[in-house]
């Protein structure tokens, strides 16, 4: 796959909104383990290679199980996941999916039911956030490097 721009040097201030916006997601109140597992489901869902292989090292870091992250694709059939992760993951993939789901109030429940008010507003602006970066990432065909290669290269 070939890069079709460099939109950091294209429109450098919209670039630095978003870096921005992304720098308030760790001073939420939400786990980061959390968040991590949010945006490997998003962008799971999205497509997205290379926010995949910026965030499963993160969510690993942040003390995500490799089981977990083996599984995330089929969470709804797996035990591995607690209930406020299960809410948060139906809520993620209805919002990235939102002209399909409508944002169904049974998803909504299940938020309210395990996230307060403060939470899901955070949960809702992860979300948001990834499925940016996801649009930009894939949109413009953004490529990670190989793991290998950076790693060798220090």
């Amino acid at each position: 796959m070939t890069p079709r721009m460099n939109y950091y040097k294209a429109a450098p201030d919209a670039m630095k909104a978003m870096r921005a916006a992304e720098e308030t997601i760790k001073d939420l109140s939400l786990p980061e383990s959390l968040r991590e597992l949010v945006k490997m489901r998003v962008s799971q869902i999205n497509g997205c290679a290379f926010c995949l292989d910026l965030h499963a090292p993160a969510a690993r870091q942040a003390g995500l199980s490799q089981q977990k992250l083996d599984v995330l694709a089929a969470w709804r059939e797996s035990p591995v996941f607690d209930d406020r992760e299960r809410a948060a993951l139906a809520w993620a993939e209805a919002l990235t999916r939102i002209e399909q789901t409508g944002a169904p109030d049974s998803d909504y429940r299940l938020l309210a039911a395990s996230f307060d008010e403060r939470e899901r507003v955070e949960l809702t602006f992860v979300i948001t956030m990834i499925n940016a970066w996801n649009r930009f990432a894939v949109g413009f065909r953004q490529v990670h490097t190989l793991r290998e290669a950076r790693d060798a290269a220090g």
